[in-house]
């Protein structure tokens, strides 16, 4: 029946033996002597021929069924002849169609690239104008349209706001914040059954809904939005909706109605309706393994085919992924379950809707080589295991372990999961073009996974993700990944986390665990995952970004192209051997006692840490690196904490770096701290065919960093004077910062730096690295708009909005120090003068004043004047008034004069010391001064005189001290100071 033909032994073992050498599982050597079976497959055949050559089978499940006469005992070769083959269902693999190593399976494409298979339909339509341009035909045939192609390009279901393809990175290509509001929704008839797109709040991945109708007061209605893992609401602004009929208004887009089974269409210019392919999408998975750990689908490649239309599948994208920001939908175009030694080679998958290919629980030896996977809907491939397979899984970023009682035993609990799997050899971009968490790889609850010489890129989200610290292992290597994050935000081209079994967003309570117990981060993270011989560049994020926890890397050789190298929170990270170009070091809130490793890279800027390093988070070593910068002060940011007292700086005389050649040449003073040179010309696909359309990365020109004092020819930018809040240090978040806290810059927030134990604010239940976002209702963006809203509230309670570990918690702060303010349009129109005031001693100021004499701030008179004022241009004035004796202060006040209408306004810092000596002038020094608040009303309008003061609520005090000292700064561009005509303060006996 079946045309048979014999393997030479000898053959086959020199198969297998170049197969394990060259990462693939194609046969190379002409068969001979062990018995082989032939089956061929056309689209003109028919199943209930013999499956020759010259008679063959028509379907692929046909050849499947006829398959299973010989697998086990014989080679089996399927061979399909060009053309498209419309499935009518998924084509199913059980172990009963597995072959053996000896005994391998194939189904091959004749001609790589000939035979397609489609998850489709092609419709046969009669065209009719509609109105405007657009065409309608009736399609009895087409129940459900998800997916619309003509001429084998994917068209756009009817939108608003309009596709635009020169938006590259802009959200869906166009966004409308009223894309489905009240106003929009009146011009919809029957909006049911469209959808909305929206970015995640932060734009960390995307939503999206299902109209299911309008509220009769005209709001849509919709259900959706499980498909991210961090539940933080829509993007006000990025939203779009599709599937509406009245938004069918340009060339490319289309609409079908189900109810009368009528599809519209808006063809592009030199569309020929009459003689184009029309095709519409039914299935989303086309290729079914059904195996088990127990039962394995084990040894069949599929090689050469073409995959096209699987539909999306966005709305089923609801399963959370361990704490991470990933949701998924276990579902591809070829799905994988209980497999091994499957391979899938030499394939296109071509706009497919959801998943290209998903790696699904207890697979081994999964290999994909020289695919080329291409506007994928959802990720290019994914490997994920089950999560019973882990110990102490946790889903929900909110959700904690008690780290008393998890099981200490390292590594997976069952074997349900990807292990020892390979992509290699394979072009994967356009990924994410329905779904914002994508990734052109995916990896999750997985095993030592390899991805090699492959090229990634135009990617929404990452190239590469690794979602977990289960079970490390995986190595990257030589791959080419850019052009990433395009549509969202803080990612990289690589990302990883590691938010495992010790993993708590309240990192106190971890260190504290792994303090006593250092093995707890390598419980799941049991193996080195290892990136090297690899480019990146992320124009929108970082190029290398271990994110939460990422625990147990190597990372080397690697060139990074924009976005520099992040490593956030997580142990035993060593990153050696890299070149950052225009870019460098981002190291952000270090565990202490980290064990990480920084050496002998190639940087060309300051290291830019966030909320770190400190003098137990500074990991075990950043040292010895090459510092490409004309400021010999680069390497010097963090010496205090000794990083970098043996780096260089200068240059490292690259060969090339215009070309991308970024080797030194001998001589280099790279090569003095142990820079080693490493290729240049090996990044990405080598598949030639696939290698001859690969887009490579623009290569940036080098920029150096100057010297700090000749960034601006303009005046000398001067410190910003330190800002206090019930004793805590106020911060004002800047560039990755927001990333650190977790929160979007366009939400601000002001962080509480440093806050003592003793201090107001932590006995008002905030804490250090607390983000203040909101004060009673009030958004405050930063310091001055904080300080600014305090001044407004007075005494009145607070509710004060938090970000805590990247959670957002609401505080009320019991009665606490209050910020009192009095303008009036003269001196006796105001209310709180200073005659209730305690006397005070001594008036002394730590630089010289002009005007009136310093005894004139406690004489208890108000003028017009200048008063004792810093000389324009004076950023740290201080007035120091000497009490006489400790006493507990209730009150610390100031008046002031508006003076050429510009001087009434303050910006005071305020301290007391308790010290029995005069304590001097150094602010910084936390035995002799206490930070009590800072007072700005430069957002305010000044009266004739004004009136500012720190008090404490009723009853109690501000502490006790016997100095009082008011840090001024300038409150004009122009750098003039306040004119103080008073200085006063209350205290108890």
């Amino acid at each position: 029946m079946f045309r048979r033909h014999y393997l030479n032994p000898l053959d086959a073992m020199c198969n297998r033996f170049l197969a394990r050498c060259c990462g693939t599982a194609v046969v190379l050597l002409v068969p001979l002597w062990l018995p082989a079976a032939e089956i061929f497959v056309a689209t003109t055949g028919d199943d209930a021929g013999p499956g020759t050559r010259s008679a063959p089978l028509r379907t692929l499940a046909a050849a499947r069924d006829a398959a299973r006469e010989f697998v086990g005992r014989e080679r089996v070769t399927v061979l399909v002849a060009d053309g498209v083959y419309y499935l009518p269902e998924p084509l199913v693999f059980t172990p009963d169609d597995s072959g053996s190593e000896q005994f391998p399976v194939i189904y091959r494409s004749e001609n790589e690239g000939g035979a397609a298979l489609s998850g489709g339909t092609r419709l046969r339509l009669k065209w009719r104008p509609y109105r405007d341009g657009i065409m309608q035909a009736t399609a009895p045939e087409a129940d459900k349209v998800d997916q619309l192609f003509v001429g084998g390009v994917r068209q756009r279901m009817a939108r608003y706001p309009n596709y635009d393809a020169h938006k590259k990175t802009d959200a869906y290509q166009g966004f409308a914040a009223d894309a489905f509001s009240k106003q929009r929704a009146a011009r919809w008839a029957d909006p049911a059954g469209g959808y909305i797109h929206a970015m995640h709040r932060s734009r960390w991945g995307g939503y999206h809904y299902r109209i299911t109708g309008k509220k009769p007061s005209g709001e849509v209605q919709y259900e959706g939005g499980w498909q991210n893992n961090r539940q933080m609401g829509m993007h006000e602004d990025f939203r779009m909706v599709e599937n509406i009929f009245e938004e069918l208004d340009a060339p490319g887009e289309w609409f079908h109605n189900a109810a009368s089974h009528t599809l519209y269409y808006w063809p592009e210019p030199g569309v020929d309706l009459s003689e184009a392919n029309i095709e519409v999408v039914r299935l989303s998975r086309l290729v079914d393994f059904q195996g088990s750990e127990a039962a394995p689908v084990r040894f069949i490649t599929l090689q050469g085919f073409v995959v096209r239309h699987a539909a999306r599948t966005f709305m089923q994208t609801n399963e959370p992924l361990l704490r991470s920001d990933w949701a998924i939908h276990r579902d591809g175009a070829f799905l994988l379950t209980g497999t091994e030694d499957v391979s899938i080679v030499d394939s296109e998958f071509d706009q497919v809707g959801g998943n290209a290919i998903f790696v699904n629980n207890y697979n081994r030896r999964t290999r994909v080589l020289g695919c080329h996977l291409h506007d994928v809907g959802a990720s290019g491939v994914c490997f994920v295991g089950d999560p019973d397979a882990v110990r102490d899984p946790l889903f929900e970023y909110r959700e904690k372990n008690d780290l008393a009682t998890i099981d200490r035993t390292p590594g997976p609990k069952t074997n349900n999961y990807p292990a020892e799997c390979e992509v290699a050899d394979c072009l994967i971009h356009g990924v994410g073009r329905v779904e914002r968490q994508p990734a052109g790889v995916q990896v999750a609850m997985a095993s030592e996974i390899t991805i090699r010489d492959t090229s990634i890129y135009d990617c929404d989200r990452a190239g590469i993700n690794i979602g977990d610290g289960c079970w490390g292992g995986h190595l990257i290597e030589r791959c080419d990944v850019f052009d990433t994050v395009l549509e969202t935000h803080d990612h990289g081209s690589f990302n990883s986390w590691g938010r495992d079994r010790f993993w708590r967003s309240d990192r106190d309570v971890s260190q504290k665990a792994i303090d006593a117990e250092p093995s707890l981060p390598f419980l799941d993270a049991v193996k080195t995952t290892v990136i090297r011989d690899s480019r990146w560049r992320c124009d929108h994020g970082w190029d290398i970004d271990l994110d939460d926890g990422s625990s147990n890397y190597d990372i080397y050789n690697n060139l990074l192209l924009q976005g520099g190298l992040k490593l956030r929170e997580g142990f035993r990270r060593r990153a050696w051997n890299n070149v950052a170009v225009n870019n460098g070091f981002h190291p952000h809130v270090w565990y202490n006692h980290s064990e990480d490793e920084v050496f002998a890279n190639i940087f060309m800027a300051a290291h830019r840490g966030a909320r770190m390093p400190s003098e137990t988070a500074k990991g075990k070593r950043v040292d010895g690196n090459l510092f490409y910068s004309a400021d010999p002060a680069v390497k010097n940011r963090f010496t205090q904490f000794g990083w970098d007292v043996h780096s260089v700086v200068g240059d490292p005389m690259f060969v090339d770096p215009a070309g991308g050649d970024f080797r030194v040449e001998p001589g280099s003073p790279a090569l003095d701290v142990g820079f080693k040179n490493f290729p240049m010309d090996r990044f990405g696909v080598k598949k030639p065919s696939l290698k001859a359309i690969a887009r490579t990365p623009v290569i940036p020109a080098v920029r150096i960093e100057e010297r700090r004092g000749d960034r601006s020819r303009g005046p000398a930018r001067r410190a910003a004077a330190a800002s206090y809040w019930l004793g805590a240090t106020l911060h004002d978040l800047f560039g990755e910062e927001y990333s650190a806290y977790g929160v979007r810059k366009e939400d601000g927030g002001v962080a509480l730096a440093e806050a003592p134990s003793d201090c107001e604010a932590v006995r008002c239940g905030l804490r250090q690295n607390d983000l203040v976002q909101a004060l009673n209702g009030v958004k405050v963006a930063n310091t001055a708009g904080l300080l600014t809203t305090l001044a407004e509230i007075g005494d009145e309670p607070l509710v004060i909005s938090v970000v805590r570990d990247q959670q957002t918690i609401k505080l009320t702060l019991p009665a606490s120090h209050y910020i009192a303010l009095e303008s009036a349009g003269s001196a006796e129109a105001l209310t709180h003068l200073p005659g209730q005031a305690l006397r005070i001693k001594s008036v002394t100021a730590n630089q010289r004043t002009l005007n009136e004499p310093l005894e004139s701030l406690v004489d208890g008179r108000l003028t017009g004047g200048y008063g004792p004022v810093f000389a324009n241009g004076t950023f740290s004035g201080a007035y120091k008034a000497d009490l006489g004796a400790t006493k507990p202060v209730t009150a610390i006040r100031s008046w002031s004069s508006n003076t050429n209408g510009n001087r009434g306004a303050q910006r005071v810092a305020l301290y007391g010391s308790r010290s029995a000596m005069d304590p001097g002038w150094d602010l910084s020094d936390r035995e002799r001064f206490t930070p009590l608040g800072t007072i700005d009303t430069t957002g305010l309008s000044s009266g004739a005189f004004n009136a500012a003061g720190l008090h404490a609520p009723k009853g109690r005090s501000l502490g006790e001290f016997r100095w009082i000292l008011w840090s001024v700064s300038p409150v004009t561009p122009s750098g003039e100071n306040t004119s103080f005509q008073e200085l006063a303060v209350e205290a108890r006996d």
